[in-house]
C-alpha cells in the first residue's frame, strides 16, 4: 500500500493541472467575486459577503478534486495496472486506501492554503482553529470518499468531469454556498439540508466567528463523515465490477 501511496503523490505533484484545480482557479474565483459583491456595499455587507464566500468557494472547490481521481483509476484500468495489482496478495481494501490517501493530503493542504489565503488578504476571522481544523479533515474525507465512489462507477474521463460538475456546482447552488439560503424558495431551502455542503458551509461560517457550539460540530460530523464513509463503501462495492472492465 505504501508504494500506492508514493507512485500517486508522485503523479500529482508533477501535474499542474491540479495546481490549478485546487489552488490557482478558487483563488482566482473568490478574488473575482468578492470584489463584484462588495462593490458599492458597506462595511458590514461587505464583511458579510467575504466571510461567506471564502469558505464556500473552499468547500465548492475541494469536490474538483473528483477529476484527478477519476482520471487516475481509468489509466489504472487501461493499462492494465488495476488487473496487475489483483494477482498480489494486496486487497482491494489496501488498494483503494493507498490510491485514497494522497488526495486526502491534497485536499487538506488545499484547505489550509485557501483558509490562510482568506486570513491574510481579507483578514477573515479564524476565531475556533481546532474546529476549523476538524471540520477541514471532516470535509476532506467527505469529499474524497464521494470522490472515490465516483472513480470505480465512471467509465470515462469526460463522464468524470461532468459529474464532477454536478456535484460541485449544483451542490453549491442548492447548498447555499452561492446565495444566503434564507433567500431560497422554501422547497430549495429543505433540499439544501439533505447537502453536505450545506452543513459544512454553515459549520464553517459559524467557527471562523468563533460561535460553532459542541453538538453542532458533533452533528456536522456525523454527516460530513457518514458521507465520506458512504463513499468508500459505496467503492469497495463496485470494485469487483471495475476490476472486471480492468484490461489484462
Amino acid at each position: 500500500m505504501n508504494a500506492i501511496i508514493k507512485l500517486e503523490m508522485k503523479k500529482n505533484l508533477q501535474d499542474r493541472g491540479l495546481l490549478f484545480w485546487t489552488l490557482i482557479l478558487p483563488i482566482v474565483f473568490t478574488v473575482l467575486f468578492i470584489s463584484v459583491f462588495t462593490s458599492g456595499a458597506g462595511g458590514t455587507e461587505s464583511r458579510q459577503v467575504i466571510l461567506s464566500i471564502v469558505p464556500g468557494y473552499t468547500i465548492m472547490f475541494v469536490f474538483f478534486i473528483m477529476i484527478s481521481m477519476t482520471e487516475s483509476f481509468i489509466k489504472d484500468k487501461h493499462i492494465g495496472m488495476v488487473a496487475r495489482i489483483a494477482s498480489t496478495p494486496l486487497s482491494p481494501y489496501l488498494y483503494l486506501l493507498g490510491k485514497w490517501m494522497p488526495y486526502m493530503y491534497i485536499v487538506l493542504t488545499q484547505i489550509v492554503i485557501l483558509l490562510l489565503f482568506g486570513k491574510l488578504v481579507y483578514d477573515i476571522p479564524l476565531e475556533q482553529p481546532v474546529h476549523l481544523l476538524i471540520l477541514s479533515v471532516l470535509l476532506t474525507f467527505m469529499a474524497t470518499g464521494i470522490g472515490l465512489a465516483l472513480a470505480v462507477i465512471v467509465k470515462t474521463n469526460n463522464m468524470g468531469i461532468a459529474l464532477t460538475q454536478v456535484v460541485a456546482l449544483g451542490g453549491a447552488l442548492l447548498g447555499g454556498l452561492w446565495m444566503p439560503v434564507d433567500m431560497m424558495p422554501d422547497i430549495l431551502q429543505m433540499i439544501s439540508r439533505l447537502l453536505p455542503h450545506y452543513w459544512a458551509h454553515q459549520a464553517f461560517q459559524d467557527a471562523m466567528a468563533g460561535a460553532l457550539q459542541v453538538p453542532e460540530l458533533s452533528q456536522t460530523s456525523l454527516i460530513l463523515s457518514g458521507f465520506g464513509l458512504v463513499g468508500f463503501i459505496s467503492a469497495l462495492l463496485r470494485y469487483p465490477k471495475f476490476l472486471r472492465q480492468a484490461k489484462g
